[in-house]
Formats: structure tokens, C-alpha cells, sequence
């Protein structure tokens, strides 16, 4: 079935210190056409160029979906699928480098190859390991004179290989789109009785789909929330925002954030607004 892909958003959701990441890396997204977009949510690219400078770790708390990437660094290049990173995910970038990746809808993968998603849990492998036919497609991605190019390469690829209609597929989308936009969504039992779906059953579409059980859906994207807020400078009071992300406490927020993120709440908010303020007296022209 054709389906367009969405329009990519402008959110930073998901990408840890964004305004410090946005310093030393460019970011661009391309919608999916029609060909691959029931699959594909959209396509994002990364440019650096860091010759001379100190390399810096990028940080992102990823989403739950699979990623098919094409690289070219320092530290290697080709084309690679990586799957559900259930951590942070952490990236030193060094030199001059791009990565051009195509992200498919959290349970896309799975239904476009018929693949057991799980077995790609955080691992990346080479592109050829899941595609045996892809042959000279990362090199000729590389390759292209433009992102607009690298998309329609990937596309002319996937586009003959994408999996049949698959209505599990379509429910894992729906409950999925609720998980991440609805807030209020902070339980398993809550998404059991919103869509009728037992929860043994619910976990198994997950795994197989998804490629992580939606209890750590769910908190992924509401620590995802809560990053973004803490970002964007909401951090005065640190226990309603526990309680709004579906918490027991401020103490079980600030545990996992913690865990999760490598610093504190406050301490992240803090972070985040000196480099706001960097970034404003770097672009504020000399008067």
C-alpha cells in the first residue's frame, strides 16, 4: 500500500544537550515517499566537520524504532542496520563525517522484512549481514551528489522488497502513535484497556515488532518527555513533573533519569541553559 511519509518534525525529542550537540553537527530530515512510507517514517542527516577541533560525543536517548544507515567517518563506513538501543546512545565525532539514515516507524522493520525485531536489540550490523542483495548500495549512497539522490537510491531499493499489508502491523502503529503522544499513557494496563489487546499478547507484538516490550516503550518516551522539558527549561518544580511523566515520586524520576541520561534532573536543566546561553552570545553579532 502507498502511503506518504509524514512530514518530518522540527522536535529535538529524543537528542540529548541539543543545543550543545547543534554546535558541532548539522541535522536534516526528508519525509518518506509514497513508495516506502507505510515502513519508512522519514530519512535524517548528519554532517560534521570537526578537523582541528576536539572530537565530541553526541548523545541521544534513541526511539524505538530501526534505523538503516549510511556512513562515512573516521571510524568506519558502509552501510549498517542498527536496532532498538535500550540505552543512551552515545556517538564521538571526529574529523569530517555524514551519516545519511532512513528510520522506519517503530515496528516498520519488522513488517517490512518479516524479521523477529528482538534479534536486532542492541546490535548494529552491516547493511549486507539483513540485505545479502544489497551489493554496491552504500557505496553508490555515499556516493550521491545530494540527500535528494541518497533518498531515491534507498527507495528504489526498498521499494520492491517491502513486506504485504500486515494488520498487526497497523495496530502496532496505533498503539504506538497513543504511547508517544498521549501523556497520560504511563501504564501497560492503560494501553491493555484502551486498545483490547491482552497484555501476553501485547508483549509478544512488541517483540516481535518492536523489538522491546512496551513497558520500556513507554518509559522511553516519557523519559524522552521529560529530557525535552528539563531542555526547554522546565524544571521548577521537579515532583509535579515526576508525577505528569507517570512516576511514583520525584526520587523514582531523578533514579532513572539519572540512570538513564548519566546526570541529574536539575542538573541536566542547568546544563541545558548554560548552553542556550552560549549559543546566543556565539550568534549575537559583535556590536
Amino acid at each position: 500500500m502507498a502511503t506518504e511519509g509524514r512530514t518530518p518534525p522540527a522536535s529535538e525529542k529524543g537528542i540529548l544537550h541539543p543545543r550543545e550537540q547543534s554546535r558541532h553537527r548539522s541535522l536534516a530530515r526528508l519525509p518518506a515517499g509514497p513508495r516506502v512510507g507505510e515502513f519508512v517514517d522519514w530519512y535524517w542527516v548528519v554532517h560534521w566537520d570537526l578537523r582541528g577541533c576536539p572530537p565530541y560525543v553526541a548523545e541521544v536517548l534513541p526511539f524505538p524504532c530501526v534505523n538503516v544507515t549510511f556512513e562515512r567517518s573516521e571510524q568506519r563506513v558502509g552501510g549498517f542496520v542498527t536496532g532498538v538501543c535500550t540505552t543512551k546512545f552515545t556517538r564521538e565525532l571526529t574529523g569530517l563525517g555524514m551519516t545519511f539514515g532512513a528510520r522506519f516507524h517503530a515496528g516498520g522493520f519488522g513488517a517490512f522484512t518479516g524479521l523477529d525485531v528482538a534479534s536486532l536489540r542492541d546490535r548494529s550490523l552491516p547493511l549486507a549481514e539483513v540485505f545479502p542483495d544489497a551489493a554496491d548500495l552504500a557505496e553508490r549512497v555515499l556516493a550521491a551528489a545530494s540527500d535528494e539522490h541518497r533518498r531515491a537510491l534507498v527507495e528504489e531499493f526498498l521499494a520492491p522488497r517491502a513486506g504485504a499489508h500486515d494488520p498487526t502491523f497497523q495496530l502496532v502503529t496505533r498503539i504506538v502513535h497513543d504511547m508517544e503522544h498521549d501523556r497520560s499513557l504511563t501504564r501497560v494496563d492503560q494501553v491493555t484497556e484502551r486498545f483490547g489487546v491482552p497484555v501476553r499478547t501485547l508483549q509478544r507484538m512488541f517483540r516481535r515488532y518492536v523489538g522491546a516490550g512496551p513497558k520500556w516503550v513507554l518509559r522511553r518516551y516519557r523519559l524522552q518527555d521529560g529530557a525535552e522539558l528539563l531542555a526547554n527549561g522546565r524544571h521548577a518544580d521537579l515532583a509535579t513533573l515526576a508525577v505528569e511523566l507517570g512516576y511514583f515520586d520525584q526520587a523514582h524520576f531523578s533514579r532513572e533519569f539519572t540512570a538513564e541520561v548519566g546526570m541529574a534532573p536539575l542538573e541536566y536543566a542547568r546544563h541545558s541553559s548554560r548552553a542556550a546561553s552560549d549559543l546566543v552570545a556565539v550568534s549575537r553579532p559583535a556590536g
